[in-house]
C-alpha cells in the first residue's frame, strides 16, 4: 500500500464512520424498527449517565474557577525564588481586525498584575492586507511599543508554498522571525512562556501572574501546555441568542475538559514553553487547526510525553458576531466547521503512529486516537440520534410493532430519561448567568430574561450549527476536498 493511499483511508475513516451509522439508522428504522428503539433506549441511557457526569465535572471546575480568581497571584508569585526571571512571549496573529480591537486586547495585557516590562509581545500581520496592517501596527506601536520589554511587528508574506494561507502559517512565519530576536538577546528557551492568542483576546488580570506561578511549580514545564478557559462574551450582550448559546457550549465543554485534562488537547488560546516550541518547530504552517495540532506535535516529538495543565483563569473572546443576525449564523457554521476541521487530527496521529511503531506506548497511542476520533464522532452524531433518529422508528415502524408493549412503553422511557438530563440543562443555564460579563449601559434591563428562555432553542442550535458543521469537515475531508483556514468575521460595538 502506498503512502498516499494509506494516508486517504485514513482520512475516510473519521466521515465513513459518522455516514455509516447515520445511513444504517435510517434504513433499520424502517427495517427493523424493534432493534433501534432498543438501541435508543440504551443510548438515551448512556447520555443521560454521560450528563450527570458532565455536570458534576462542569460544577468541578467552576468552583475552581471560583476559588483560583480570589487568590492573589502575584502576591504568590513574588514569594517564589526566580520568579523575575521568567519571561512571557505573546504572539497576537491578526487578519482585517479594526485598531480599536487591537489597542483594547494590548491594553488589558499591558495593564494585568504581572510587570510589563517582563513582557514580550509580537504582533502578526499578513501582507495579503497590508496596507491595513501597516496602519494598525504604526498605530500600536506608538502607543504601546515602549510598554513592554520587547514589542515586535512581523508580517507574514503573501502566497508562501507549502502552506495554508490563515493562522497557522502567520505564527510559523512570526515564530521563526522572533527566535532570532531571542538568540540576539541570548534568552534562555526555558525561562520564556510563550501564549498564543487570537487578536481579540481579552486577558484577565491575573492571567500571567497565575500562568508563571504555575509554570514556575510545576515538575516538568517544558513538556506541559497550559490551557486557560476561554470566554466569548465580549460582546455577548450584542449577539444573537444562538451564538450566545453555543459560546457557553463551547466554554462548558473546556470546563468540564479542564476537570480532565489527560483527555484533552490545546484550543484556541494556549501557553507553552519555547524551548517546546522550538523543539517541534513552531506551529504547522499547512494546517487549519494549529492551536490543538501544536499539542500533538509535542507528544510526537516528546514520544508521549507531553500533558496539558489547566488554567482556571479565563480569556475572553468575541463571538462570530455581525450586523444582521443572518450573517452571524452563517459566521457561525463557518466557524464550526473551521473547529470541526479539528477531524484532520485522526489521520495525522494514526499515520504518525504507524510510522513511530513502538516508541510510544500502545496505551498512550489508543487513547490520543480514541480521544479525538470518538469526540468527533459524538460531536458529528450525537445530537441527531437523540433529537431525530429517537423518533424515526416510532413514526415509521408498522403495525405489528406497534402493537407490542416496548412500542407503546417507549415515549414516555423517553421522556423520562429527557426529564433526567434537564437537570444537566438548568446546571447549564445557572452557570451561564455567573459568567456574563456585565451589561453595557445600553442594554435593556429585560435583556437577562432573554438569557434565560435562550436556551430553548439548544436542540435546533445542536442540530444546525453544531452537528451539520462537523458533519460537513468530516464529509470534505472523507472526500479530499481539504477546508483553507476561514477567519472569522467578528464585530463589536464597543472595545
Amino acid at each position: 500500500m502506498s503512502d498516499y493511499v494509506r494516508y486517504r483511508l485514513y482520512e475516510i475513516l473519521p466521515g465513513a464512520l459518522t455516514w455509516g451509522v447515520l445511513v444504517l439508522g435510517v434504513a433499520l428504522s424502517f427495517a427493523k424498527p424493534l432493534w433501534v428503539i432498543y438501541f435508543i433506549i440504551v443510548f438515551d441511557i448512556y447520555w443521560v449517565y454521560r450528563v450527570l457526569y458532565f455536570s458534576l465535572f462542569l460544577v468541578v471546575s467552576w468552583r475552581r474557577l471560583r476559588q483560583t480568581l480570589a487568590v492573589d497571584w502575584m502576591a504568590r508569585l513574588r514569594a517564589m525564588a526566580g520568579w523575575s526571571q521568567a519571561y512571557h512571549l505573546v504572539f497576537l496573529p491578526m487578519y482585517n481586525e479594526d485598531v480599536t480591537v487591537v489597542r483594547a486586547t494590548l491594553r488589558h495585557i499591558a495593564d494585568g498584575t504581572y510587570p510589563a516590562d517582563h513582557l514580550m509581545v509580537v504582533l502578526a500581520g499578513e501582507a495579503r492586507k497590508h496596507e491595513h496592517f501597516a496602519a494598525v501596527a504604526a498605530a500600536i506601536q506608538q502607543e504601546f511599543g515602549q510598554r513592554f520589554f520587547r514589542f515586535w511587528v512581523t508580517e507574514h508574506p503573501a502566497d508562501l508554498s507549502d502552506e495554508v494561507p490563515g493562522k497557522g502559517s502567520n505564527l510559523y512565519y512570526a515564530g521563526h522571525a522572533v527566535k532570532r530576536h531571542i538568540d540576539a538577546l541570548g534568552m534562555p528557551y526555558e525561562r520564556i512562556i510563550v501564549s498564543s492568542f487570537d487578536v481579540d483576546t481579552i486577558v484577565h488580570p491575573q492571567y500571567f501572574a497565575h500562568l508563571t506561578h504555575e509554570y514556575l511549580a510545576h515538575p516538568d514545564p517544558t513538556h506541559t501546555s497550559f490551557q486557560p478557559i476561554a470566554l466569548y462574551n465580549n460582546n455577548m450582550w450584542e449577539s444573537p441568542s444562538v451564538l450566545r448559546i453555543m459560546s457557553f457550549g463551547t466554554t462548558f465543554w473546556l470546563l468540564f475538559a479542564l476537570a480532565r485534562p489527560d483527555t484533552i488537547t490545546t484550543f484556541s488560546s494556549h501557553s507553552m514553553s519555547f524551548k517546546a516550541l522550538v523543539d517541534v518547530g513552531f506551529w504547522q504552517k499547512d494546517v487549519v487547526s494549529e492551536d490543538s495540532r501544536i499539542f500533538l506535535q509535542a507528544f510526537l516529538r516528546y514520544r508521549g510525553r507531553y500533558r496539558v495543565h489547566p488554567l482556571y483563569v479565563p480569556v475572553s473572546m468575541d463571538t462570530v458576531r455581525d450586523d444582521t443576525w443572518w450573517v452571524s449564523i452563517k459566521n457561525l457554521y463557518k466557524q464550526q466547521r473551521r473547529w470541526g476541521w479539528g477531524v484532520e487530527h485522526v489521520p495525522y496521529l494514526l499515520w504518525h503512529f504507524h510510522r513511530m511503531g513502538d516508541a510510544i506506548s500502545w496505551r498512550l497511542r489508543f487513547k490520543q486516537v480514541w480521544y479525538q476520533l470518538e469526540g468527533k464522532f459524538s460531536w458529528a452524531t450525537t445530537a441527531l440520534i437523540l433529537l431525530v433518529f429517537g423518533r424515526l422508528p416510532l413514526w415509521v415502524a408498522g403495525d405489528a410493532v406497534r402493537r407490542t408493549a416496548l412500542f407503546q412503553n417507549t415515549p414516555h422511557i423517553l421522556e423520562w430519561l429527557m426529564v433526567i438530563a434537564m437537570f444537566g440543562l438548568v446546571i447549564s443555564m445557572t452557570l451561564s448567568l455567573t459568567l456574563l460579563p456585565r451589561a453595557p449601559q445600553h442594554v435593556k434591563k429585560h435583556t437577562m430574561v432573554f438569557m434565560v428562555l435562550q436556551w430553548v432553542l439548544l436542540p435546533v442550535s445542536l442540530i444546525f450549527v453544531s452537528a451539520i458543521p462537523a458533519i460537513d469537515a468530516q464529509t470534505h475531508l472523507m472526500l479530499g476536498r481539504y477546508l483553507g483556514f476561514n477567519v472569522s468575521q467578528k464585530k463589536r460595538a464597543y472595545a
